[in-house]
Formats: C-alpha cells, structure tokens, sequence
C-alpha cells in the first residue's frame, strides 16, 4: 500500500477525569504503551503509523482507538478492555484488526473476521473523504 495508515489512540480513556478517582496512568495510556511496546516487531511497522490523541470524544465508549487511511473508511473503536489484566490481548488484536483494515483496499472489515476485541466496539464507520474530480456535487444524488 502506498497511503500511510494511522492507528490512532485515546490517551484520555478511562482516565481520572471519568472515575474521579486518582490514576497515575489512564486505560489509554496502558494501551497506547503495550501497543508501541508491540510496534517494532509487527510487520506493518512501516505502513501503519500510532498517534496519541489527547480526546477522541467517546468517554462513554473508552477506550477508543480509530484506523484512518486516504480512500478507505474510517473506523472508531470504544469499549475496548485495557485495565492491566487484558491490555495485552487488546493491543494484540487492535494490531491484528489494522492488520486487516491494511489489506483491504477499502478499509472495509468483515465482522465476523475481526477479533473478539473489536466485534461489538464499532461506534463509527465514516466512508472515504471523496475524490472532488470524479464526485457528483452534495445535492446531485438527492431524491426528492
């Protein structure tokens, strides 16, 4: 693949902020670590690139990570599970899901082939920015 791909990360989920309890790391900041800790020994290392992002804006969801590509969709994940007894399966299989969201010229992911993690956090599918040459103008499609 020729367009750069981005994992990004919440680093706010499950933060102090949303328990009110004091935490010296958030759930985000865990998954975001394990993930990087993984980073150098995937084989898309060189494709996919991970960037922290400070609010991702689904506090209700956390934790949440997006996979974002020119020409494909982009996919928001919440919920996952990243407390220090499952933040290692979790950065596992968010590396296997951009695994396959890499393979997909779309960037379209089949349910059932994602992994369990991944299967019932889906907040957002955003379809493709569209090529402005190529598209008809917002108000040719609509049917009155």
């Amino acid at each position: 693949m020729n367009d750069r791909h981005i994992l990004f990360v919440c680093t706010r989920c499950g933060s102090s902020h949303k328990t009110k309890q004091y935490m010296a790391k958030s759930e985000g900041e865990w998954l975001l670590e394990k993930l990087q800790t993984l980073y150098d020994d995937w084989a898309l290392h060189d494709d996919f690139a991970i960037q922290p992002v400070e609010c991702m804006g689904v506090c209700d969801q956390a934790c949440a990570i997006a996979f974002v590509s020119p020409k494909k969709q982009t996919y928001l994940f919440g919920g996952l599970i990243a407390d220090l007894a499952n933040v290692e399966a979790t950065a596992k299989a968010v590396l296997t899901c951009a695994g396959q969201y890499h393979a997909k010229p779309d960037g379209l992911l089949i349910y059932a082939n994602r992994p369990e993690q991944l299967r019932s956090g889906a907040i957002a599918r955003i379809p493709p920015y569209p090529n402005t040459t190529n598209s008809p103008r917002c108000c040719d499609n609509l049917v009155n």
